[in-house]
This record gives C-alpha cells, structure tokens and sequence, in this order.
C-alpha cells in the first residue's frame, strides 16, 4: 500500500495484519467507551459518510466548476432512486428516474436511449451519503471532466450518475444508520442497472463512501440472479467487457473482499480494483457503530491485503490521509491532482482495450 502526500509524491507505508482483522468482539474497551464519550458529547463528525464540509478543497471544487464550462462538455447522465420504495430482493422492471446533460441543462430520458450506445465505455458513480439531488449531479459532472482531463486517449467514456436517496435525515449516529440500511435497498436498483449493460460494454464503476456498499451489494444480486437463471439479467462474472471498480473511502466491512468475505464475488468480473483509503477519516472511524452485529471496521479506514485478490487482477491501494487529513469528503480527493490521477485513471485507464 502507497500514501501520497501533499505534494503529491508517492510514500510507502506498511500496514499490520491485525487492522485488517474484522471481529470486534476483541476491540479494547477503552476505545469503545471512548467512542461513546464523543456521541454524548456531539463530537461525532457532522460530515457522517457525507460529503458536505466547509473546506477548502470543496471551495478549490467549486472554482474548478466555475472554470470550466466552456470545455468539451462529457457525456453526462443520470439514473434516480430518490423517488422510489424501499424493496427487498432484485426488481424486473423499476421505474428509474433518467435523466440526461444537454448543452447545460438536464432533460428527461429513457433508459433506451442510455444504454442504445455500446460503443464507448461507460462509467458509473455512486456518490455516498448527505448528496442532494443537486449536488450529485454537480460532483458527477466534475468527476467526469476530470476523467476526460487525465485520460483523453481513446474514447470518452459516456459517464451515469447513480443518485440514490441520501439526503440528511435527523443527526449524527441516527443518520448514518438510515442511510446504511438504503444502501442495501438502493443496491437491488442499481443490480438491476448493471444487469441491463450490454456484456460487451466496457464497464467502470467509481464509489465513494456508501456507494461502495452499494456496489457491493449489487455484485451479490447479480450472482444469485446468475445462479437462479434469470434471463433478463446480463451475468456479472462472465461478462467479456473489461470491468474497473474504484472505490474510495469505502464504507463497507474490511473483510468484505477476503477469501470468504461477504462480496467475494465482486472480484469474478474484474479486471482492476483501485482502493483509495483514508487512515485517519474520522467518519470512517465510527463505522463498526452501524451494524451491531458485525462491528467491523470500514475497508476505507484500515484498507486489505493484496493477497486477498487473484493474480488476474490489476490492483493498487492508495491512502490518502497526508492529503485529506481527518475529513471525509469526496471534494477533498477530487481538488487533489494526485489522488484525481489515481481515480481517473483506475477507472478508465485501458477500458477500451481488446
């Protein structure tokens, strides 16, 4: 594992096995009531899993907003859950908001029309928690003018924002466990979605935070759709096309991709992973305080081995701590050139090849 900092120069840091360790039954007692302590007292990040902070790399973001409209606009749509129920199990036919980026302005679409062109790669981002309808839409489009900056060779891939419902509910603790518990609804939505991409279509999916889980979560849909042999979904382990995935400040389980970890069949139809971590994002910190019963730590905050993943995979890890500090904010890693390089290219790099 590599951390960069500042300046954007590569550090090599070493991580013990025993933070990659995911049951907490053994977590010192201290460091337990030391989370309590900071709940009663209101210290919990108010940022939990968001992406909304006073910063100034979200202020850096909006400038670079500002600045570039008149560049070569990308190839921008939208998928909406925000409207839609909370289900249990792979729908057949949801009624997906779409929506799609025409000279400034956003128009309604069809998903026909989103997937009628497989000749270019296509390029999903799940945002994570705290994102209005507004700010999805914003950080999306600069995630793919920065896509298209640091890579330009070969074709531009046509970018999908994945825009679930996240906005804020209630405060601190209570809203984090709202939003993961959507996620595993959301991720049935989104199984769908990657079960209607034509096999062929390269394929790269960049999550952050929450959208990690989601993602996640889809990939098991898509198996067990495989495994129960339904016909109208496209399989996720044999699909031909090339298959990114980034994930940065994932907030899902650290096991989650180890050899019997729970979303083990993620890595079946990939060809790159590409972890961003953050060793010191005090949101990630109170991770385990979501789920009772598993108490792990996040993936984003202690990272994994590459022992776990195959020798098929092309994977490299990043920790971003000496650029993005204690924050958690997906601004913050896009203001960054480095860790902008490191994204971009994880998800795009290559795609189109044969």
């Amino acid at each position: 594992m590599s951390s960069i900092n500042r300046a954007g120069s590569p550090v090599q840091t070493r991580m013990s096995a025993r933070r990659f360790a995911s049951d907490r039954r053994t977590a010192p007692i201290a460091r337990r009531l030391g989370r309590l302590v900071l709940l009663a007292a209101g210290l919990f990040p108010w940022a939990v899993f968001g992406h909304e902070m006073p910063s100034p790399g979200s202020r850096a973001l909006g400038r670079a907003a500002s600045g570039n409209e008149d560049c070569c606009e990308p190839d921008l749509w939208l998928v909406s859950t925000r409207r839609l129920p909370a289900i249990c199990a792979l729908p057949t036919a949801p009624a997906l908001h779409v929506e799609r980026r025409i000279a400034g302005c956003w128009e309604r679409s069809d998903m026909a029309a989103l997937l009628g062109d497989d000749s270019r790669p296509l390029l999903i981002f799940i945002h994570g928690n705290r994102y209005e309808a507004g700010s999805a839409k914003s950080q999306g489009l600069l995630l793919a003018r920065h896509v298209a900056a640091c890579c330009p060779a070969g074709p531009s891939p046509r970018t999908l924002i994945f825009s679930w419902p996240s906005e804020q509910q209630g405060i601190l603790l209570k809203d984090g466990r709202a939003k993961y518990d959507r996620a595993f609804v959301d991720a049935h939505y989104l199984a769908w979605l990657l079960g209607q991409v034509p096999p062929e279509q390269p394929l790269a999916i960049v999550a952050y935070s929450f959208g990690a889980l989601i993602a996640a979560e889809a990939t098991e849909d898509l198996a067990e759709a495989h495994r129960s042999g339904r016909p109208d979904i496209q399989p996720w382990s044999t699909r031909p096309g090339r298959t990114h995935v980034v994930f940065v400040a994932p907030a899902v389980r650290c096991d989650a991709l180890a050899p019997r970890g729970p979303y083990r069949e993620l890595l079946e139809g990939l060809e790159r992973l590409t972890l961003v971590i953050n060793s010191r994002d005090d949101a990630l910190k109170f991770f385990p305080l979501l789920d009772r019963d598993v108490r792990a730590d996040a993936l984003g905050y202690v990272g994994m081995p590459r022992r776990w993943l195959g020798d098929g995979i092309d994977y490299s890890a990043t920790d971003a701590a000496g650029i993005v500090g204690r924050n958690h904010g997906l601004p913050l890693y896009l203001a960054s050139p480095a860790l902008t390089r490191r994204i971009a290219r994880g998800a795009v790099e290559g795609l189109a090849d044969e």
